[in-house]
């Protein structure tokens, strides 16, 4: 559920590139028992406490393989599957920025490694490059919160392997900056969606297509920040991070870095306190995950 379900998308597109077949579901999405014929399932919560997805791991037979990719431990959902990953118990942010960076790289090398593959050797500098990349972001970041204050909303759109990273930075603005905001497919935005662009600014992240798309956005006068590993000079109305040409999921990583920057910008730019929400939900975490404050 939630940043759970975005982080899931780059890792499914990794190991359907290695020729996996693999779908995300969201838990409350289907009806129960989940029916899934012949596959194993990765349960993903990074509380471990949510509802739906401790339904849907119950509700399946028992000779079903699952996994657990869990940020606490011991949890309802690490205990519902027959193996489980998890993160250490990072302390986090009500919006959960950790643990969705963490998930990311726990379904990343769990992809890699399905099924006889090995971890990608990126992994090991991931670290290393993080640091160096997000002060090369800070200034078109620091650039675009200010030209993104006072739209009314804002359109996430990514390439098929950066879906996940559109649908975590809608959700981080609505949690955190409290910004109404959407996430789509950058084809699926090409199909109608784009036309309702006015008192909007957009994030889009890829390749080529997603370079002419920011461009057109932008010289439309609206505001743009453009995520892309190509060579681009930014503009009035486009602002560029160049982000490093790795596999996606490790791509995805950094991109998640960028957005979270962003959206705490933008919160602070509005006056809205990063780390409370308006609303809370008495019926979306189970008895633990409610008791040790895990929000996610």
């Amino acid at each position: 559920m939630g940043a759970s379900l975005a982080a899931c998308a780059a890792p499914l597109w990794a190991l359907r590139a290695r020729g996996h077949e693999a779908y995300r579901i969201g838990a409350g999405d289907a009806p129960l028992p989940l029916t899934v014929r012949g596959r194993a399932v990765v349960a993903v919560s990074q509380s471990g406490g949510s509802v739906e997805t401790l339904e849907a791991l119950r509700s399946l037979p028992d000779d079903v393989e699952t996994i657990a990719v869990v940020n606490v431990w011991p949890s309802d959902v690490a205990g519902a599957a027959r193996a489980a990953v998890d993160l250490g118990n990072e302390r986090d942010s009500y919006a959960s920025t950790i643990g969705y960076t963490g998930t990311l790289v726990a379904l990343g090398v769990l992809a890699d490694m399905w099924d006889g593959g090995a971890p990608d050797p990126g992994w090991r500098d991931l670290p290393g490059l993080l640091g160096d990349f997000e002060k090369e972001a800070a200034a078109a970041t620091a650039e675009a919160a200010a030209a993104f204050d006072g739209v009314s909303s804002v359109d996430f759109v990514g390439d098929a392997s950066a879906v996940g990273t559109a649908e975590a930075g809608a959700l981080l603005f609505r949690e955190v900056a409290r910004v109404p905001s959407a996430a789509m497919g950058t084809r699926q935005y090409l199909h109608g969606a784009m036309e309702s662009a006015g008192g909007t600014a957009h994030v889009i992240v890829g390749g080529d297509r997603e370079v002419a798309l920011g461009r057109q956005l932008s010289e439309a006068g609206h505001p743009v920040l453009l995520l892309t590993s190509r060579d681009v000079s930014p503009g009035p109305l486009l602002r560029v991070v160049r982000v490093p040409d790795l596999p996606p999921v490790q791509r995805s990583v950094l991109e998640a870095v960028v957005l979270q920057g962003l959206a705490q910008a933008l919160a602070e730019a509005r006056d809205v306190p990063i780390e409370s929400f308006v609303f809370h939900s008495a019926d979306t975490k189970t008895a633990m995950a409610a008791y040790s404050g895990e929000t996610a």
